[in-house]
């Protein structure tokens, strides 16, 4: 879709003033799916020359927020990170077209914010970490889990900008689960569930998106069984933080909440016991 409000498009390496209508492009798949009357300058990130993924020295990744869904789903995952194939797994929740794939990022898709974002999901359960700059090049560091704080709302200020997530190697060591759920074939996710235990100690943390306005984490230092995982999830999700679109009714998204949250349950601890 043609922007016809867009005046001007700057390189993001220059440093100038950041003003109201300004709007970073990355992938620009959404920028450019619907309009967006209130951008008058698009600030490009294509020639910044970010590495798309880094293994950190202690067995991390850093991505970039330029990496694209194509670059993450074919980086080669060592040996010791079990939770390797939850990295497919969200990129497969996208149920989008190879265009899509090698043009949309990774950071677009945390900074839109949006409760079915599956780069959100992903980030978020194993423990991601965002680097934010300010334009004056101050950095501070929030976590994927507080970094989106309501369907379409961040934590991000006037011209700000997401520079990487950085996953720990413990958190890439760990056993995962995943579940996902549509009401079509190709719809976008009305309720995406992601458990993980933990190498070191056992914890069981259970991350809930898509059903809800914002990402939502509960930890088990012990196995609950399976009333205390419901109990934990009535109390920690309020009925108003369950999303409500065409994508799916609350009702129904906090039903397949607690039925996958279960599901996982018993895959990761009951059944990874024997």
């Amino acid at each position: 879709m043609d922007l016809n409000t867009v005046a001007e498009m700057c390189d993001a390496r220059r440093r100038d003033t950041w003003r109201p209508g300004d709007a970073w492009l990355g992938g620009g798949t959404y920028l450019f799916s619907e309009p967006q009357p209130h951008i008058r300058r698009l600030v490009d990130l294509s020639r910044m020359g970010w590495e798309p993924l880094t293994v950190t020295p202690d067995g991390g990744l850093e991505i970039a927020a330029t990496c694209t869904i194509a670059e993450l789903s074919r980086l080669p995952k060592p040996a010791g990170w079990t939770a390797a194939p939850l990295f497919e797994q969200c990129c497969r929740a996208f149920l989008a077209s190879w265009k899509i794939w090698n043009m949309a990022t990774v950071g677009g898709n945390l900074c839109n914010g949006l409760p079915a974002g599956p780069m959100i999901s992903l980030t978020a359960a194993l423990d991601g970490v965002c680097r934010l700059l300010s334009r004056t090049g101050a950095a501070r560091e929030v976590p994927v889990a507080d970094f989106v704080i309501g369907a379409g709302v961040k934590v991000l200020e006037p011209g700000e900008l997401l520079r990487s997530i950085t996953l720990p190697a413990r958190a890439l060591a760990a056993r995962t689960a995943f579940r996902q759920a549509s009401l079509y074939g190709l719809g976008r996710s009305g309720a995406l569930v992601i458990g993980t235990l933990d190498p070191v100690d056992g914890m069981l943390t259970i991350t809930v998106t898509a059903s809800t306005v914002r990402p939502i984490r509960l930890r088990f230092a012990l196995p609950p069984n399976a009333e205390a995982l419901r109990e934990a999830i009535e109390y920690a999700i309020d009925p108003e933080e369950y999303y409500d679109d065409i994508h799916g009714l609350p009702a129904w998204r906090r039903h397949m909440t607690f039925r996958f949250a279960e599901e996982i349950r018993r895959e990761l601890t009951e059944e990874g016991g024997r």
